[in-house]
Order: C-alpha cells, then sequence, then structure tokens
C-alpha cells in the first residue's frame, strides 16, 4: 500500500529560517560562491532540514507527531535550492512495508528532489490507531 504523497517548498528563505532556529550557519546553506567553491552545485539545504521534512510527512501519515515510534534516514544527494522565489520542491512518499500485531506499521519512505532521491534507508515505524 503507497500513501500519498507529500510535497514541501524549499526557498532561500526557509534555509536562513532554518539557520537561525538550527544555529547552522555554514556558508554552503546560503553563498553560491562559497558552496561552487567547495565544489557543490549551488547553495544547499541543510541535510537535518529535509530530514525534518520528510519527518514532518511520516508524522502527518501517522495522524500525530507522538505516533511516531522510529524514524531514520542516510543523506546521499544534497538538496540544491535556487536563488529565486520558487525554490525547489522536495516529494515524499512512502508504501508500508508491513503491520505488527501489536499495531505497529514499519514505512518505507522515499525523498526526492527533482527527480533524484535525496535519502537513502529512510524507514518509519508508526503506531497505527486500533
Amino acid at each position: 500500500m503507497e500513501l500519498p504523497a507529500k510535497t514541501f517548498q524549499v526557498t532561500r528563505a526557509d534555509l536562513i529560517r532554518y539557520a537561525g532556529a538550527s544555529g547552522d550557519f555554514n556558508p554552503i546553506h546560503w553563498s553560491d560562491r562559497v558552496a561552487t567553491k567547495v565544489g557543490l552545485p549551488g547553495v544547499i539545504a541543510h541535510g537535518m532540514f529535509t530530514m525534518a521534512l520528510v519527518g514532518r510527512a511520516v508524522a502527518e501519515w501517522a495522524g500525530a507527531p507522538d505516533a511516531v515510534v522510529e524514524y531514520g534516514v542516510r543523506f546521499t544527494r544534497p538538496v540544491v535550492v535556487p536563488d529565486d522565489d520558487q525554490g525547489t520542491e522536495i516529494e515524499v512518499t512512502a508504501k508500508v512495508r508491513d503491520v505488527t500485531e501489536d499495531g505497529l506499521t514499519r514505512l518505507d519512505v522515499t525523498a526526492t528532489c527533482l527527480g533524484e532521491k535525496v535519502l537513502a534507508q529512510a524507514r518509519a515505524v508508526i503506531r497505527t490507531a486500533r
């Protein structure tokens, strides 16, 4: 069973807000000059911001944040965020891997940006209502 896709718009303004909240002011998250100098294709979203957006999708599917029992990912590709008003989109999908007798649902989660997977081994366990 597949869960409905969730799409998140990510702009440079989001990166600035996340930097302020997280304290991560690494210039690869706001300066094209620095990002390209270190070999990146441009300014990239914070990995933990990407993970948080995917976690928001998982919480919405679960029905509540406290219904998320377990969640983990590996970062595989950066999310490049252009310097325009649209930014980029992250699309999150999930498939139910199995449902246990004790009411837990295991999900295999996929996050893509511009058709490329940006996370690997993204999995979650949610508590399902009885």
